[in-house]
């Protein structure tokens, strides 16, 4: 076995030991409620940090102004309680559109 599958092997065994201390460690027991808000904060800040980190690319270097632009409209559509899917597809027109026309 190359040293490659047993790092991949050690990496995998380590995430599922850490994935189960929580339970095993706290039971029944709830979080408390300044933990409870970190960690739903810590969604919607790894997901802006995800689309920032692929609009911009790496060292600002691929930045895209027309994608700004359908992120813009997609958050003004969903602001105004459009679904999921039309809000998408509101921001895909409107990121092609300033595409073709620029």
């Amino acid at each position: 076995m190359s040293t490659l599958w047993v790092s991949i092997l050690l990496v995998a065994a380590v995430s599922v030991a850490i994935k189960a201390a929580g339970p095993a460690l706290l039971g029944d027991r709830e979080l408390p409620p300044w933990a409870a808000a970190v960690i739903a904060a810590l969604a919607p800040a790894l997901l802006a940090g995800l689309v920032i980190t692929d609009v911009a690319g790496p060292a600002w270097g691929d930045f895209d102004w027309r994608l700004c632009a359908g992120l813009g409209v997609a958050a003004g559509a969903y602001a105004f309680r459009l679904p999921a899917l039309p809000s998408i597809a509101l921001a895909v027109v409107v990121t092609a559109g300033l595409r073709f026309l620029v």
